[in-house]
């Protein structure tokens, strides 16, 4: 990894429970607070790739007794990876991918919208068939995703909506090369946007991109790490943390640091994970980093909730 920022942050995992294992294979997490509750989803089903994958939605009051507020499922389709969305009109919103097929698999993003975590309703297609809307963020009245072509191509674009729904490109091609895909959003207060952008293939490293209103033009480094289920969290005193899957050497989940201007990814913690893992949903909450994810370290695919303390 690379050298740590000026500033030197520091982590301890405090605390790890395991929180979903009621399936053969629990996956893909993302976490939020809502309405003074925890709610944390992913997807159960019988393996990684199995075409059987429903949402599970867990909640919580303090974050180590969780019940279940609701399974999302559609009829002969995969449903896979969610991700929460807080709205500006105190709804939650949840996107998800809808895979349908055997060998040649199609992919539709679709999202729900919910008051209470609880009844999520029918889901809406968004977005463009094939190409997979991975995560989004509100801004300035205005929702921003990313998404990457699944097929064909490869490519990451970025759609812009002021209703949540109606996804419309807003930079057809945000980045191509090196088979672009998963990604973290964040807006800083002064409108600036950051992207942590996943590479698979023959140039395998992320890329941390950055512009400034309207987002139009964005300008990438190269972390020079591979990642995989980037995510991204602004903490209070500005700094920028992202939760990835780590693959030098031995597989793991991790809290890292993220250097801006170096252009740096600096690891500070692994979780306790191994093999099949990653996807983490971060919070801060209560002066404490909540990180959901998932792993195999314990043999079966489970999902955990992490609480990590940073200092720095």
């Amino acid at each position: 990894m690379t050298s740590s920022p000026t500033r030197r942050l520091t982590a301890e995992v405090t605390a790890v429970h395991r929180i979903g294992d009621s399936a053969p294979h629990s996956a893909f997490t993302d976490l939020v607070r809502h309405a003074g509750r925890w709610f944390c989803a992913f997807r159960e089903a019988g393996t990684h790739l199995s075409d059987d994958g429903v949402i599970r939605v867990l909640t919580s009051a303090d974050g180590r007794s969780w019940t279940s507020a609701a399974v999302i499922r559609q009829a002969d389709v995969d449903l896979r990876d969610p991700r929460f969305v807080r709205r500006p009109d105190g709804r939650l919103q949840l996107f998800a991918a809808a895979a349908v097929g055997q060998s040649t698999k199609t992919f539709q993003t679709l999202t729900w919208l919910c008051a209470d975590g609880h009844d999520w309703g029918e889901p809406t297609p968004v977005g463009e068939p094939g190409v997979w809307v991975w995560r989004a963020a509100w801004h300035d009245g205005a929702l921003y995703g990313v998404g990457y072509a699944t097929r064909g191509p490869r490519f990451a674009r970025l759609y812009r909506s002021t209703d949540g729904i109606d996804l419309q490109p807003w930079v057809p091609t945000l980045f191509e090369g090196g088979y672009p895909n998963e990604s973290g959003l964040v807006f800083d207060p002064d409108g600036t946007a950051l992207c942590l952008l996943r590479r698979d293939g023959d140039d395998a490293t992320a890329q941390l991109g950055h512009a400034l209103p309207p987002y139009r033009r964005w300008s990438w480094t190269d972390l020079g790490v591979q990642v995989g289920g980037p995510t991204l969290l602004r903490l209070p005193d500005g700094r920028l943390l992202a939760g990835v899957r780590l693959l030098d050497g031995e597989v793991r989940t991790a809290v890292c640091a993220v250097d801006r201007g170096r252009g740096e990814l600096t690891e500070l913690v692994a979780l306790p994970s191994g093999g099949d893992t990653s996807y983490p949903g971060l919070v801060w909450h209560d002066d404490l980093l909540w990180v959901s994810y998932y792993s195999s370290h314990e043999g079966r695919t489970c999902v955990y909730l992490a609480e990590v303390g940073l200092a720095g």
